[in-house]
């Protein structure tokens, strides 16, 4: 006599959301799906939806999780997680900076437009010179607060799924042996030996190539991109990790 096997019993939403949390990298992904026919469930819960999850941290699938609901019912986050603004990861500044702005770009997924706000914000953190003339030099970056670098490098990382951001544009550069000449094809940034022209010819989307974003001007050489992956805000976080 066959034996049936028994009905395998379905996880709950809030089973799956703390998979999610806790996965691989690998499992995350292949559960973006299963996320994604389970909408509905997740706006059940709700003001709770969020309990598991921290808005400190620079972990990518919260992030996911409120594109998502975002996409599906746009009043949700205001209604039930008591973000007006939209903004429900912590993003603190050195200098008073309102990151709300490019939170509300990024849970959208409008990228040119949070990579508008991020060379513009970074002009002003470097100073008043670089706000005059228009474009950050490598000389400058040492004196841009290290706080609102990795509020700008968390907030790309959250709601890319890990794909955008400077931390992982100097990881492909580190796993290059620093050659920025392989980096700048890696990331879309070049073509066939000629320099991809922006806007038109970047990808602003999630399917845009991993560390595609944000721009630096490499026009202005490697120096400004080097001063900025080497700032001593994310040496120190590397350091930390």
């Amino acid at each position: 006599m066959i034996q049936e096997k028994p009905l395998q019993k379905k996880e709950s939403i809030k089973e799956v959301l703390d998979s999610f949390r806790m996965a691989s990298e690998r499992k995350r992904l292949g559960l973006l799906t299963v996320l994604e026919e389970r909408v509905d469930e997740l706006l059940e819960l709700g003001s709770s939806l969020m309990s598991g999850f921290d808005s400190e941290s620079s972990d990518w699938p919260p992030g996911f999780v409120l594109q998502l609901i975002h996409k599906n019912d746009n009043n949700f986050i205001k209604n039930n997680l008591d973000c007006d603004d939209l903004s429900w990861f912590n993003s603190p500044s050195e200098v008073g900076f309102d990151y709300s702005p490019l939170q509300r770009h990024l849970l959208n997924e409008s990228y040119e437009d949070a990579d508008r706000f991020t060379s513009s914000k970074l002009r002003e953190l470097a100073g008043e010179k670089a706000v005059k003339r228009g474009y950050v030099y490598f000389s400058e970056v040492e004196s841009i607060p290290g706080l609102d670098l990795l509020t700008l490098n968390k907030l790309w990382l959250v709601y890319s799924r890990g794909k955008f951001g400077f931390t992982v544009q100097a990881k492909i550069l580190e796993s290059l042996g620093g050659r920025y000449d392989k980096l700048w094809p890696r990331i879309g940034w070049k073509q066939d030996g000629i320099w991809t022209r922006y806007p038109k010819a970047f990808n602003w989307s999630i399917e845009a190539p991993t560390g595609h974003m944000p721009l630096v001007n490499q026009l202005r050489g490697v120096r400004l991109m080097d001063s900025l992956l080497n700032h001593e805000a994310f040496m120190v976080k590397s350091d930390s990790n």
